[in-house]
């Protein structure tokens, strides 16, 4: 048996339907999480004798476990006593809410409750509610926590989530792509900045067969004054706006910056970023993505 890394997790989400699973599917995705959902029960123990053999491919797991299969218990159960032989932390989080809040949110979408009975002849909200609290109601009793998103804001959930799976502050995953603008401009990009008036190492004969990895290179963009303030004031922009966009319920930030070609100064300036960003950003991760830095 391959026993993974203290970092590695798994996280049962269960609770009830339209407390807010998917959008707590969607904030765990944002920091780093693999979420699989609506899985049979029965699966799931093979699900789980994969993650054996392949433990950092499955480095961080939520597994979405709900009574659209009966009473979950048992595969909770099932899935704790699986991490613990592995050496995996796990966690049970359990999504709760009111029902007026449940009932209103399902007239407000029109979806058909999970234990609504046949499409054909569809039973009560309020009364398929019922049903789904008892039915899921030991698996509240052993939940590590109990959220009730009755009044949570998507932006409040994911952070209450956060706090309960990582036992820290909310944060944004922070993607740093360069291009070059001939290639065209990234179009999943949240910012963008233009870096092309900044000294060009193409014209240097020396430099150009380098990238902007290039100790020599990354010297030469980031010396020159234009270069070196176009960099600090990317920086100082990003810096002091990280937390707005955390504010806003985002969980993921992506930059682009710009050169001509994508192969010296936006490589350089976004690797310079990464390096300050991952000083100072604290909780955030940084990644960093060279798009165009092989293209000519």
């Amino acid at each position: 048996m391959v026993t993974p890394a203290a970092p590695h997790k798994i996280v049962v989400l269960t609770g009830l339907s339209g407390a807010g699973k998917s959008t707590a599917t969607k904030s765990l995705e944002d920091i780093g999480f693999r979420t699989i959902d609506n899985m049979p029960n029965d699966l799931i123990p093979a699900l789980l004798e994969k993650i054996q053999l392949q433990p950092d491919r499955f480095a961080r797991l939520c597994l979405v476990i709900d009574a659209r299969d009966g009473d979950p218990r048992v595969a909770i159960d099932g899935v704790r006593d699986a991490s613990a032989a592995m050496g995996v932390e796990s966690r049970v989080i359990y999504l709760d809410s009111r029902d007026d809040v449940l009932i209103r949110r399902f007239s407000e979408t029109r979806h058909r409750h999970p234990l609504g009975g046949p499409i054909d002849a569809p039973s009560d909200v309020a009364g398929a509610i019922r049903s789904e609290r008892a039915l899921l109601s030991s698996s509240r009793e052993i939940a590590d926590a109990v959220i009730d998103t009755s009044d949570l804001a998507a932006r409040e959930l994911r952070d209450r989530l956060v706090q309960e799976v990582l036992g820290g502050d909310a944060s944004i995953s922070v993607h740093l792509t360069s291009f070059g603008y001939k290639h065209g401009i990234p179009l999943d990009s949240d910012l963008i900045f233009d870096v092309r008036s900044a000294a060009n190492p193409h014209w240097v004969p020396e430099l150009r067969p380098k990238d902007g990895r290039d100790q020599e290179v990354a010297t030469y963009v980031l010396t020159d004054p234009v270069g070196a303030s176009i960099e600090a004031a990317i920086a100082t922009f990003i810096e002091r706006t990280l937390d707005t966009y955390l504010g806003d319920g985002r969980g993921r930030l992506s930059i682009a910056i710009g050169c001509t070609g994508g192969r010296h100064r936006s490589v350089a300036i976004s690797e310079s970023l990464a390096a300050k960003l991952r000083s100072q950003a604290g909780a955030h991760t940084v990644h960093v993505h060279h798009r165009d830095v092989e293209r000519t």
